[in-house]
């Protein structure tokens, strides 16, 4: 367990903590909406700082081992999974488009662990770095956007930046989807599945 796995697994705590605090003000009153609002935001900013930091400290001090490889997409996911389904469960992010991501992050999982019996690492490709970045952004935005919400009541911009917001969702979405027909596109093209067939 070096720093960037235990940065790794602090995201995996992060992520309960953070649908904790999303519903704090559904579950004990609306006297702690700010409460709750800066918390998600601050467990967000958290949460997206470490995937950024075990990864650069993984590689700087070449700390890269077996067990990072399998739980870093791993924290990601949870993490990552739990923003959309509170967005999602609040009416935020339309349920569509959390559907299709989720449905693309398990199957990534599943198609990297057999790739990884094989001894072939999935590698990132361009659509996969944009649906990370369009994750972390359409993420920040709808925890920001119920935040505002909460602080300014009857706030006119929060009606004309929900258009933004629902495309952005939509980006994030598509952008999972093509990365994922990437990678399998790469996979049948490398003949990895055809070899897993025999």
């Amino acid at each position: 367990m070096n720093i960037p796995n235990k940065l790794t697994v602090s995201r995996l705590v992060m992520a309960p903590l953070f649908f904790i605090a999303f519903h704090l003000a559904s579950w004990f009153g609306p006297q702690l909406q700010s409460t709750a609002s800066i918390l998600t935001l601050i467990l967000w900013a958290a949460t997206e700082l470490t995937d950024l930091l075990d990864g650069q400290i993984a590689r700087k001090k070449n700390l890269v081992t077996d067990l990072g490889k399998v739980m870093d997409p791993f924290a990601d996911t949870f993490s990552r999974l739990t923003y959309f389904v509170c967005l999602s469960g609040a009416g935020i992010m339309p349920l569509w488009t959390f559907i299709l991501i989720m449905w693309r992050e398990f199957s990534i999982l599943f198609v990297r662990m057999l790739m990884m019996g094989k001894g072939k690492p999935v590698a990132a490709n361009i659509w996969g770095k944009s649906k990370a970045v369009l994750y972390a952004v359409s993420g920040a935005l709808g925890i920001l956007y119920i935040a505002l919400g909460n602080w300014f009541k009857d706030a006119s911009f929060l009606t004309a930046a929900r258009p933004v917001l629902t495309a952005v969702f939509i980006l994030a979405a598509l952008s999972s989807v093509m990365s994922f027909l990437t990678y399998i596109k790469a996979i049948i093209r490398d003949g990895s599945l055809a070899s897993m067939s025999r």
